[in-house]
């Protein structure tokens, strides 16, 4: 059974950083792009960065930009969010997600990404 399990999450003052990582298992995840999704209490859930199957093209949100880093270590069947400069607006449950893949840029609805994992609670203080 193909899974995605999200680890790295916690609570961080802020300007602090935090690492998450997402692993696969169940199947090979390196054919898929893949990426991370946001949802905070009382909103939708949001995109907030992907990257291609092969870990050379990347996406990010506006609110992404230039604070986080969207890799993956295909040996390792892992995905990476480095999150830097974390902000209180950046309080979510982070999600890994897998789908495509896609020949142009990532897609930022969540419908287009078919494995989720069961998320990780990032908590930032002011």
């Amino acid at each position: 059974q193909a899974q995605l399990v999200e680890s790295g999450g916690g609570l961080v003052q802020a300007g602090g950083s935090l690492r998450l990582s997402c692993a696969g298992s169940g199947r090979t995840f390196s054919v898929y792009d893949m990426g991370w999704f946001r949802q905070a209490p009382g909103k939708e859930r949001e995109f907030v960065a992907a990257i291609d199957w092969g870990g050379a093209r990347t996406n990010y949100a506006d609110s992404a930009k230039g604070r986080f880093t969207n890799s993956r270590d295909n040996a390792k069947n892992t995905l990476y969010l480095q999150m830097n400069s974390l902000e209180p607006e950046d309080t979510a449950v982070y999600y890994c997600v897998a789908g495509g893949p896609y020949a142009r840029a990532r897609p930022v609805t969540p419908d287009k990404y078919n494995y989720w994992g069961q998320g990780t609670q990032v908590t930032v203080s002011s």
